[in-house]
């Protein structure tokens, strides 16, 4: 299933197998992905080709410095047929919102999303409303033209899974892309090959995988090495951990795996740790950014080993799995 959806988005996204994985990585460990690259390199375009093909409910919410926060979460209005209030549902009422450069609406409005991304549900009036699931945030940024924008507060950076950026494409792909953009619209013509229910239970998948003692002390050494370190003045929280963990299991059941392994983990720590960490003024000073800071720390903290216990479970409490599927770090 996973890869119909990425052959499905390539179609659009020409060239960029690695972000694809990345996307797919955060819908199924159920987290938020946030898009970071200069304009014309297809943010938006991957956001619309991810939800394009699902077949479920799917909101663009365009952030501008006159929205509101009732635009984003509803608002209550008054019937006079009824003479009672009503709510009016909000653009997060979706399973897949895409957030166009979340960075240009106010920090009053961006905080609108706070609750949503992390509980699920919204608030309006003294009334709790869930959100279906699958729910995800594909949020999308410019980090190159700051004049009137806003930057994102750590609250709300901590909340997404993942930060992403696309990158100009090789000039193979920027050829391909010229002959398949130009004469039609491919994002016109996708079809979606899955719905919500299938990614519910490919989530409900991978939250059985299964990560070691080893692997779980492993990840929480790596997010402590960054709150010790003088080169930053904000480390990685325990929702990063948490995500850390989370996005590894995604991937190593997207890879036909029933546990975790460490390469998994380094794999994805730089994009889900990096946007996470504000580097100190001396490291700043000297050039150092946080994905040379973060490769330091993954270079210093100790992987495990196989003598230090088995990275796949013991046959007798592992979840089931395909013969010869199990293997040790």
């Amino acid at each position: 299933m996973v890869g119909a959806i990425r052959r499905n988005i390539e179609r659009v996204i020409e060239g960029k197998p690695d972000v694809v994985q990345s996307a797919l990585v955060v819908l199924l460990a159920e987290g938020h992905l946030l898009i970071e690259d200069v304009p014309g390199v297809g943010k938006t375009m991957l956001s619309k080709a991810l939800a394009r093909s699902i077949d479920c409910s799917v909101r663009r919410i365009q952030f501008t410095p006159d929205l509101l926060p009732s635009d984003v979460t509803g608002v209550s209005i008054f019937n006079q047929n009824t003479r009672e209030f009503e709510f009016r549902p909000g653009g997060v009422f979706a399973n897949i919102v895409v957030g166009d450069e979340i960075n240009r609406a106010s920090p009053k409005t961006q905080s609108a999303l706070l609750e949503c991304m992390e509980e699920r549900q919204v608030t309006v009036d003294n009334n709790t409303y869930e959100l279906e699931a699958p729910f995800m945030v594909i949020a999308t940024q410019n980090p190159i033209e700051m004049e009137g924008t806003y930057a994102l507060p750590e609250a709300q950076r901590d909340r997404f899974m993942a930060r992403v950026s696309i990158g100009y494409p090789v000039e193979a792909a920027e050829i391909a892309m010229l002959n398949s953009h130009t004469y039609s619209r491919p994002l016109d013509d996708l079809e979606a090959v899955t719905d919500a229910g299938e990614i519910r239970k490919l989530s409900s998948i991978v939250n059985q995988v299964y990560v070691s003692p080893a692997i779980q002390q492993y990840v929480v050494a790596l997010t402590g090495a960054t709150r010790r370190t003088d080169d930053l003045v904000l480390g990685a929280s325990p929702r990063a951990t948490l995500h850390l963990v989370r996005a590894a299991k995604a991937h190593a059941a997207i890879q036909g795996r029933d546990y975790v392994l460490p390469d998994d983990v380094q794999l994805l720590a730089r994009p889900v740790l990096a946007h996470r960490l504000l580097p100190s003024v001396e490291a700043a000073m000297t050039g150092r950014t946080t994905a040379s800071i973060l490769d330091a720390i993954l270079a210093g903290v100790p992987v495990p080993s196989p003598q230090g216990g088995p990275t796949a479970p013991p046959p007798s409490s592992a979840p089931a799995g395909p013969p010869g599927s199990r293997h040790r770090a």
